[in-house]
């Protein structure tokens, strides 16, 4: 399980920017504070020449990456989001294609895809927020494809409603294996350094400027600081799409449920 869905796991989304937050404004007072009670910011005004083009290198390079990776992060919730709709969809579909085949198949086909869209809704969206995948889910699409496996058409109409109904299925089984790969996925955990990493760099190198107003300073820094925690915290709770309180609901598998549960 990679470290971020871990905290989104066990700490509450509102503490986690609550400490995120407060460690960055701690930081941006505390840093400027100290390095005034070191140093002379006379000296730092000597080379406000050459600190001030570094600086805004500095800056454009961090907000470029920063800003990539949140658009990279966002575009796959999003994909993650749709896939989970899609792939509820697709049972809609195979629920409605239903009417071609004749009984007592329909009946049982029917009942094993209500068993595993039980499943998944009762076990397999628990454990995705740890990243695994559900036994009993998986059983229960094994005997959907078992009942499936078993009907044989007998004429040119069965034959075309249950070809579009294996469509249907293996599109659903295509999207099921995206949902658990997005599940189990993250930034790689030396991305994370570089952001954490490059985001210190910035704030940091504010703290070498010799501002006359010392409260202006200690303003711009923590803003800087603040927005890109707040940044930095929009990409931790997007990074895990079905973990923590930001994560995509079941609410389509639940409202394909009903029809096969009236």
């Amino acid at each position: 399980m990679p470290l971020q869905q871990w905290i989104l796991l066990n700490i509450p989304t509102w503490v986690i920017a609550t400490v995120m937050l407060a460690i960055a404004m701690g930081t941006a007072v505390g840093g400027v504070l100290l390095v005034r009670r070191l140093v002379d910011i006379r000296k730092f005004k000597e080379h406000h020449d050459i600190a001030g083009p570094i600086f805004s290198t500095i800056g454009v390079i961090y907000a470029v990456m920063l800003a990539f990776v949140l658009v990279i992060v966002w575009q796959d919730f999003d994909r993650a989001q749709n896939n989970t709709v899609r792939e509820a969809n697709y049972f809609a579909q195979i629920y409605r294609d239903t009417v071609g085949l004749p009984e007592p198949f329909r009946s049982q086909f029917l009942e094993a895809n209500a068993n595993y869209i039980d499943a998944v809704i009762k076990y397999e969206w628990p454990q995705m927020q740890r990243g695994d995948r559900s036994i009993e889910a998986q059983a229960a699409a094994d005997k959907v494809w078992e009942v499936t496996g078993r009907f044989d058409p007998k004429n040119y109409r069965e034959q075309i409603f249950f070809s579009e109904i294996l469509r249907n299925m293996n599109e659903a089984v295509e999207m099921r294996r995206q949902r658990l790969q997005d599940a189990g996925s993250g930034l790689h955990p030396s991305l994370w350094f570089v952001l954490l990493f490059g985001g210190i760099i910035t704030v940091v190198f504010t703290f070498f400027f010799g501002s006359k107003n010392l409260y202006a300073q200690l303003t711009m820094t923590t803003l800087l600081a603040v927005l890109i925690v707040l940044i930095l915290f929009t990409i931790l709770i997007m990074d895990c799409p079905y973990s923590g309180d930001l994560s995509i609901p079941v609410t389509p598998f639940q409202q394909v449920l009903e029809y096969y549960k009236p």
